[in-house]
């Protein structure tokens, strides 16, 4: 159903691979929508319990297609508007999923490509991987990806990198916290997603769900009553949801939860 994306569920991992190859699975408006629909459905599909963003060919994302800035070049402002809303939605839908997201980062990401990297829970890359936020180099600026940059690397380093274009490695995106593993070569790569895929299949996955808005209600906030408060309240129904007792009592009674297969 998609044509610049492919889609596939097994055994509860919804994969999402982009598949421009030959334009270096870049963005366009078209891309953009079919992410944007398969996160949604992948979302609200009760078989998946993780999302993995991969790509096909050298590149994992190599930003915004050419093709699409220069048509852009001629959109209205309000057209323009509604195409940078369009991107900033699928960046959320990325980061507010309620099933976890890992980026299998095969080659470079640049720009939006490594908006995308930001904004999933967990990242692994091979070691030759660049990246690079070139949105000054042309005049602009990586604005809807910034939030999920970042979130991922802080304030300090997004100022270097989004500031200077400069591109940095993968050993580089690891130091500042953009990746979470780096590793040798596309087998070694295959081998760690599949190490992380199979530790988050093994919890619960409304505790997943949850444990991700708990994170984002959280961050950068101060330990002020409100969020203690909150913290308390939200452990509270997890202790008394279904699940939450399932696991406890698997626990105790040395058995595997029902969620395990």
């Amino acid at each position: 159903m998609y044509q610049n994306i492919v889609t596939e569920i097994d055994q509860g991992v919804g994969i999402i691979t982009l598949n421009r190859a030959d334009r270096h699975n870049a963005f366009d408006d078209a891309m953009i929508d079919e992410i944007s629909a398969a996160v949604e459905a992948m979302a609200l599909d009760p078989t998946v319990r993780v999302v993995v963003f991969s790509s096909t060919g050298k590149s994992f994302c190599a930003g915004a297609d050419l093709n699409w800035m220069k048509r852009m070049a001629g959109y209205s402002s309000d057209a323009n508007l509604q195409d940078s809303r369009a991107l900033a939605e699928m960046f959320r839908r990325v980061r507010q999923c309620p099933k976890p997201t890992v980026a299998r980062v095969q080659g470079a990401a640049y720009g939006g490509g490594v908006g995308l990297v930001a904004a999933c829970d967990i990242a692994i890359a091979v070691f030759d991987a660049k990246f690079a936020l070139t949105e000054v180099k042309l005049g602009l600026i990586p604005a809807v990806i910034s939030p999920h940059v970042i979130a991922a690397i802080g304030e300090r380093y997004a100022r270097r990198f989004m500031l200077t274009a400069e591109s940095f490695s993968a050993a580089e995106a690891y130091r500042i916290g953009l990746l979470h593993e780096i590793v040798n070569d596309a087998a070694a790569l295959d081998e760690a997603l599949g190490e992380i895929v199979d530790a988050l299949l093994a919890n619960g996955p409304d505790a997943l769900a949850e444990c991700k808005e708990l994170i984002d209600a959280v961050a950068w906030r101060s330990l002020a009553a409100e969020v203690i408060e909150d913290t308390a309240q939200r452990i509270t129904r997890r202790r008394a949801s279904s699940e939450g007792r399932e696991g406890m009592s698997a626990f105790l009674e040395k058995r595997k939860p029902n969620w395990r297969v």
